[in-house]
């Protein structure tokens, strides 16, 4: 890898995001407006005294799952965009590598998904009062993560669409089933066995045990370092594997 070809696709794909309204409108603002429709669903819920709310649980989730999902898609498609317009063929005959190409998106959209998962953490907390017993900012640590893992399998899977539509079918196949099994709506350890060995295995798996740490300790646990850990790992294994299925062709 090259650090300054690198630097350089980071540099220009943010230029464009500087010019994409609707795509900079859709990771900044509409995972906070999402966290918003979570809160007032259980705006008028009726709690025991000192009954932790609903939205503290569900929201705090929703803080890794909303900039994940929106982080594939941007990337996906923004990717796919490059293939078919003939840009990424012409920048695979220049010297620069593959791993600088895919690892310079990954960078600029990290840093979108950081500014994204402040704007989203700022909202839960000092808007709708998110009250659980871990910092801020190790909340804003595991978001910005899940949002790069987002990032990560938006690139993977942009080389196996060949247009926009089929990018966005990949949702059913990588994004939900790691929503419906992370142990969000139901405990892994309730599930059957099949189901709670490959919810062992999923990304956002990690994410949500990770929160659920931060959620219930005042201070880091080796835990949540550990699910940390193995998130980033498995974002640079991805990247990875998205740099080796790269290919010169626009159709």
């Amino acid at each position: 890898m090259n650090p300054r070809m690198m630097l350089a696709t980071t540099a220009r794909v943010l230029g464009q995001l500087r010019h994409d309204h609707r795509s900079v409108a859709l990771i900044l603002v509409v995972p906070a407006l999402l966290l918003t429709a979570v809160y007032f669903l259980f705006e008028n819920e009726t709690l025991p005294p000192g009954f932790p709310r609903t939205f503290d649980r569900v929201g705090l989730m929703m803080l890794a799952i909303f900039p994940f999902v929106v982080m594939f898609l941007v990337t996906s498609i923004t990717m796919l965009r490059e293939r078919t317009s003939g840009t990424l063929e012409r920048l695979l005959t220049t010297p620069i590598h593959k791993a600088d190409l895919l690892f310079g998106y990954a960078l600029a959209f990290s840093i979108m998904a950081a500014l994204q998962s402040l704007v989203a953490t700022a909202v839960a907390y000092w808007v709708f009062g998110l009250d659980i017993k871990g910092g801020p900012g190790l909340v804003v640590m595991i978001a910005v993560i899940n949002a790069v893992l987002g990032v990560a399998l938006g690139l993977l899977c942009s080389a196996f669409a060949r247009t926009e539509f089929q990018a966005v079918q990949f949702m059913p196949v990588v994004v939900v089933p790691q929503i419906l099994l992370c142990g969000l709506f139901v405990a892994r350890d309730r599930m059957n066995d099949v189901l709670e060995a490959i919810s062992n295995v999923l990304p956002l798996t990690f994410s949500v045990d990770a929160l659920q740490e931060i959620a219930g300790n005042a201070e880091a646990t080796s835990a949540m370092w550990q699910d940390a850990a193995v998130m980033v790992g498995i974002v640079l294994v991805v990247l990875v594997l998205a740099s080796l299925t790269l290919r010169r062709r626009t159709s």
